[in-house]
């Protein structure tokens, strides 16, 4: 099983050999490659070979490329993920809407919950019983948009009145490099089940090619938003949230590292989804 999460930060060549990933920059580093889950390229001035990238493409390895910022910026996919991709194609076309409707509620309600959860350890009780009555005012397909009206009071509880989402602040480039690293491993795990990134069940925006990632990942953006909040003046907050991959939840009790928790929960939104409505999300708990 693949668990390694390898990040590149500086000029370096990478290349094949013998089913490793070869660093050479300094020194050279070798990295068999069925165990690395995500490269991540930070920098550049990174090269790579096209026998590399088949080769990690083909273990479903996700290959994030980041701007001169260090700001991921784009991602590799591989077009076959999984050997039953046309039957789960199929499956995907057929999901009945009154079910992804469902699911979709259910989402909303524990990214609220989730919120409320960590407003709550935070000691700003207030906010988080707000949010305890928006999570059980949510309805099908979230009609009131309970999602919307408590990521006002969640922001604003966590950086501040004058906190918005659109503005250009430290948090915001921190919560987006996080976003990101989470969207590309939702992606990385819906096309290894065999599905499509773009057939999303609530967003379905023609220009977004990870729709189906953007449902999936939102109770989930509750652990990048810990971390942003407990950042201090000195962190890189690049490498703190990089340490997500490390950090372990529950689901059902058990304890599971951060990107075999997203297995799971994928794995079960895809059954509830295929069955109709039959069996139960596993959400993760802290």
């Amino acid at each position: 099983m693949s668990f390694r999460t390898v990040v590149i930060k500086e000029r370096a060549k990478l290349d094949l050999k013998l089913n490793y990933l070869v660093c050479r920059n300094d020194k050279e580093i070798k990295v068999f490659i069925p165990e690395i889950s995500e490269l991540i390229l930070e920098s550049t001035g990174i090269s790579l070979t096209c026998a590399l990238i088949s080769e990690l493409v083909k273990n479903n390895v996700k290959i994030v490329f980041c701007d001169q910022k260090n700001n991921p910026e784009s991602e590799v996919l591989p077009y076959y993920g999984n050997y039953h991709s046309a039957k789960r194609l199929k499956d995907q076309m057929a999901w009945s809407d009154d079910v992804k409707a469902v699911v979709w509620s259910e989402i909303i309600k524990n990214k609220i919950h989730q919120q409320a959860k960590l407003l709550k350890e935070l000691k700003l009780t207030k906010e988080s019983d707000m949010l305890a009555c928006y999570k059980n005012q949510v309805e099908i397909n979230d009609r009131t948009n309970r999602e919307g009206h408590s990521a006002k009071v969640y922001f604003n509880a966590l950086f501040g009145l004058d906190f918005s989402r659109r503005e250009d602040k430290s948090q915001n480039s921190a919560l987006n490099y996080g976003y990101a690293i989470l969207l590309s491993c939702f992606n990385r795990e819906i096309v290894k089940c065999g599905y499509l990134t773009q057939l999303g069940i609530w967003h379905k925006n023609e220009f977004n090619d990870f729709n189906l990632a953007s449902d999936f990942m939102e109770p989930f953006r509750v652990l990048i938003d810990r971390i942003v909040v407990n950042l201090n003046d000195e962190d890189d907050f690049r490498t703190q949230i990089l340490k997500i991959f490390d950090f372990q939840v529950k689901i059902k009790g058990k304890s599971f590292y951060f990107e075999n928790a997203i297995s799971l929960y994928c794995k079960s939104l895809f059954d509830y989804l295929n069955n109709f409505g039959k069996g139960e999300i596993s959400f993760y708990e802290i």
